[in-house]
């Protein structure tokens, strides 16, 4: 805990497509200021990898105009996952930090599949490309034999930007346990892989989120502007720190839906479900060490890739003639993820007959029919929080409230930089409305009869799904 008031907290957020250092307000409980940066993937050499000495200097230049605006009393971390920075002996990156999304893995798979560990044992399911972060540590030790053999720690990507402003290197368990096939929930230690990959010697010690990893280091001092001795906290994994406020706030069980490009369930103090890993099914860690059962599905990309491309408004009729003729899209539109992998589905009656209208209002509730599908097999129980875009989609709601049943909130404001900034007291809950209640849709029970004829559809294509194991 900090041993003086503090009220402007640093939020480093390194997102997939986009950098930003955030200030964030303890006194006020919001975001007061921000710089962004496009995070793209501009590496090439020896494989797609992030430029990470430019996002640094990117960092340092909006710390320093942040700290002459407002005054930084903290720093806090939180990054994107299934990704890890790899340092040589002498501080460096012994090989650039690869972009998850990089096939190159695939090509060591069938060889990894024989050492990496079982689902029951590390709740990561099998992933493509480098989304499991041992497919990837495994293809660049067959690939990159000398340079991974110079590798002296192995960083989380929260705390390597931490390590940089300090000098100081940590692990932290929310990086690990997401998808990793590194880290073992319900053993809360590492998993068998990691002496697999001789790596066991090579893994910083395990901090809290909310620690103090150290304060920054004379150099960024000078570069940044920034008061000597300004601390520096360990950091998170962004899907937990979005979680945090509401595992502070409420009372289990609970769920959350943070909703983006991915969507992602996530069900607190419930019953522990039987998962399944064809079904896009995982164990999360949160930040406090505990087995977050999750699921999950491209929402975002399905709205990118389903909805009308146009600026389109739909109307009551259009809700009407959905409900009248039973018109409903099935899944998958996006077949390699989710809970119905394998499986491309679509429209259940020609989709020229669709106004843009009645296309934006049967993909919204798609996609709230695919997170009820989420949150049943996370074995979810009590009120449903949404977080990010399609919380302010009135006809995701609806269909969410008739589909689940359950009290559903949407949460206020940025989970994410309120998780983050809130590691430095430990809580910023007590001074913030994290979430407020969705009235349930006046046609509630029209819509969970929609539900359920879906519902039992969905399950008629289950029974047609590939065996991927």
């Amino acid at each position: 805990m900090m041993q003086t008031p503090v009220r402007n907290i640093a939020v480093i957020d390194i997102g997939k497509t986009n950098a930003k250092v955030i200030v964030y307000d303890l006194l006020k409980a919001c975001e007061v200021d921000a710089r962004s940066h496009r995070n793209a993937v501009t590496g090439t050499a020896p494989y797609p990898h992030f430029e990470t000495d430019e996002l640094f200097g990117f960092v340092l230049s909006a710390l320093c105009e942040l700290h002459k605006l407002h005054g930084i009393d903290a720093i806090s971390v939180t990054t994107h996952g299934a990704t890890v920075a790899l340092l040589n002996d002498r501080g460096g990156l012994a090989l650039p930090v690869l972009d998850y999304e990089h096939t190159g893995p695939d090509e060591t798979a069938s060889a990894y599949d024989v050492i990496r560990p079982s689902f029951a044992m590390t709740g990561s399911p099998r992933l493509s490309a480098g989304l499991n972060i041992g497919a990837q540590l495994f293809w660049q030790k067959e690939r990159f034999p000398e340079a991974f053999a110079s590798i002296g720690c192995v960083l989380p990507y929260p705390q390597y930007w931490g390590y940089l402003l300090t000098g100081n290197r940590a692990g932290e368990v929310t990086s690990w346990g997401c998808h990793s096939d590194l880290w073992s929930p319900r053993q809360r230690s590492f998993s068998p892989l990691v002496e697999a990959l001789g790596l066991s010697d090579k893994m910083p010690p395990l901090r809290g989120a909310d620690q103090q990893l150290g304060s920054i280091l004379p150099e960024i001092a000078a570069k940044s502007g920034l008061p000597a001795g300004c601390p520096v906290y360990t950091g998170i994994h962004d899907s937990n720190a979005s979680l945090l406020p509401h595992l502070w706030s409420r009372r289990q069980p609970f769920s959350v839906v943070s909703t983006g490009t991915w969507v992602i369930a996530m069900s607190v103090g419930g019953r522990s479900p039987t998962l399944d890993e064809r079904r896009d099914t995982l164990i999360n860690v949160n930040a406090f060490g505990e087995p977050v059962p999750s699921a999950r599905f491209m929402g975002g990309r399905v709205f990118e890739v389903a909805a009308p491309a146009e600026d389109v408004v739909a109307t009551d009729d259009d809700r009407a003639a959905l409900l009248r003729d039973s018109l409903m899209l099935m899944p998958s539109v996006i077949g390699d993820t989710g809970p119905f992998q394998g499986v491309i589905g679509g429209w259940t009656d020609d989709e020229e007959t669709l106004t843009p209208g009645m296309r934006l209002v049967g993909v919204s509730w798609y996609l709230a029919l695919m997170t009820a599908v989420c949150l049943d097999l996370t074995a979810a129980s009590g009120p449903v929080i949404v977080e990010g875009p399609f919380a302010e989609n009135a006809d995701y709601l609806s269909m969410l409230s008739a589909a689940v049943g359950r009290p559903l909130f949407k949460s206020t404001g940025s989970g994410t930089s309120a998780g983050a900034a809130g590691l430095v007291i430990g809580d910023v809950a007590p001074r913030v409305q994290v979430s407020r209640s969705i009235d349930p849709p006046e046609n509630f029970d029209t819509l969970a009869t929609y539900a359920e004829a879906w519902r039992h559809k969905a399950e008629r294509i289950e029974t047609t799904m590939p065996d991927l194991s």
